[in-house]
């Protein structure tokens, strides 16, 4: 049933508040020279007077906001950051910079009605291009507008500190709060700085123009959409399908497990790899504040899964409390995380059960017409297959199963006798594959994830099946079957 409900760390108190809890941190030295950030901070022409205006941030394509659990609205969260802020500056004896930094790593805000997926982070981003052409000025403002509008962002509300502190100090180091603030803070500000690294990352890194993952061999045009998953690089990939095949429309940060990926057990707080599927979509009301704007449960563990032995379950790609923003790249207890309004662009857009979730340590990007060319092998076992079971030879069609072959709770020799049932009921007539569409996945084992309606000639429709398959030797095999719909 996804992640248990915990409370905020009591670290965390006061501005946006992340449940800050990765293992994982790197040092600030590091994370700073990769970002580029810190000669620009301390460099005097950072805090010029007269700079070059810099460009509108780029902002995700527009779309009808979703529903929202919060009733106040912009102006009064706006309001409530900027009185937040100057009570802070009245209690605390700090500058703003190391104000701002505080808030970063200690404070509490809830999130922004109507807030657009993609816009936060892009606006983050045309900060951070501000800050490299040394536009101080401009970056400063675009900062400031940005955790007003986001006052939850709790990595914004860092570089916004910095920001600030830069005007009257040189910044050393990312994040540059007093040593004792940081090491109140615990693990927060590495975790702030790992998450900064890895949205720089992803967007340095992205897929080459016209590529798609690896795993998408074949989708029917009935699978309108699609998603993938690098959890290396802590980013989800939203596909549209249509015509042309596979088309990029968006890409979120997300968060994965505390103890990393490749889930085994319950409780291990790992996320699992694999071929998913989206099983259903959680009305929000039914959930508790920590699972944020909704959850779309995945099919772990899938028949692959299981035939490894790999237990556990309640995996689900879910939002964040209404007082976060974002998650640490590693944070939760195996579910995959977003931000409230990616979210809630992915629930409006996906469809339940057909929808399939590949999620890979790092995805290889290919040409489409690659894929197309590896899946031909398998492809004429299928069709082989679809021959067998059109001949009515029932021999025939059982040396295309492993002798380890699951059907749910039913042995091969237990699910025979329903086979044999299926291939009388077809009269010798021609069997179809209908909107079908398969997916790869190899981590040792090539396997394929087959989904079809399968339709008896003369029939308006038939059952819709998924099989999973596995490669042995030369030979494709069928290891599990069963009716999805």
């Amino acid at each position: 049933m996804g992640e248990p409900l915990r409370k905020p760390p009591t670290t965390c108190c006061l501005r946006p508040t992340f449940g800050r809890n990765s293992r994982q941190s790197v040092r600030a030295s590091v994370i700073a020279a990769l970002v580029g950030l810190l000669p620009l901070f301390a460099n005097p022409a950072f805090a010029g007077k007269s700079e070059a205006s810099a460009r509108q941030p780029a902002t995700a394509t527009s779309s009808k906001s979703s529903k929202t659990r919060h009733s106040a609205s912009k102006k009064t969260v706006v309001k409530g950051a900027s009185t937040g802020r100057d009570r802070a500056l009245k209690t605390v004896s700090l500058s703003p910079g190391l104000t701002a930094g505080a808030l970063a790593i200690n404070g509490t805000a809830q999130s922004l009605p109507g807030a657009r997926e993609g816009e936060a982070e892009a606006r983050l981003i045309e900060v951070y291009r501000l800050i490299g052409k040394a536009q101080g000025r401009e970056a400063l403002k675009r900062a400031e507008s940005l955790v007003a509008d986001y006052p939850n962002f709790q990595l914004a509300q860092l570089v916004y500190g910095d920001l600030l502190s830069s005007q009257t100090r040189p910044i050393r180091a990312f994040g540059a709060v007093p040593d004792t603030m940081a090491q109140a803070a615990g693990t927060t500000l590495p975790e702030l700085r790992e998450e900064s690294l890895v949205r720089l990352k992803a967007l340095r890194e992205s897929p080459p123009l016209g590529t798609i993952p690896s795993q998408f061999l074949n989708l029917s045009p009935r699978t309108r959409h699609a998603i993938a998953i690098d959890t290396l690089r802590s980013r989800l990939y939203l596909f549209e399908n249509n015509t042309t095949g596979l088309r990029l429309v968006a890409d979120y940060y997300i968060s994965v497990g505390k103890s990393g990926i490749e889930k085994n057990a319950e409780g291990d707080q790992r996320t699992p790899l694999g071929v998913y599927h989206i099983t259903s979509n959680l009305d929000p009301k039914s959930l508790k504040d920590f699972y944020g704007s909704g959850a779309l449960p995945l099919n772990y563990p899938n028949p692959y899964d299981q035939s490894r032995g790999r237990t556990g379950g309640g995996i689900w790609l879910h939002g964040t409390p209404s007082n976060q923003f974002a998650r640490a790249p590693k944070a939760s207890d195996g579910c995959v995380v977003l931000a409230n309004p990616d979210l809630e662009r992915i629930i409006r857009t996906v469809e339940v059960r057909t929808t399939p979730v590949v999620i890979a340590r790092q995805l290889q990007w290919v040409p489409p017409q690659s894929v197309k060319a590896e899946g031909k092998s398998f492809e004429e076992a299928l069709q082989a297959w679809r021959s067998a079971k059109t001949s009515g030879d029932v021999n025939l069609v059982l040396g295309f199963y492993t002798t380890d072959f699951r059907n749910y709770n039913k042995t091969l020799p237990e699910w025979t006798p329903t086979l044999k049932q299926e291939i009388s009921s077809a009269r010798g007539r021609n069997i179809e594959l209908k909107d079908l569409s398969y997916l790869r996945w190899n981590d040792g084992a090539d396997t394929m994830v087959a989904t079809f309606g399968e339709v008896v000639e003369g029939s308006r429709t038939g059952p819709v099946k998924r099989q999973y398959w596995v490669r042995q030797g030369n030979q494709w095999k069928i290891f599990f079957e069963g009716v999805i719909g």
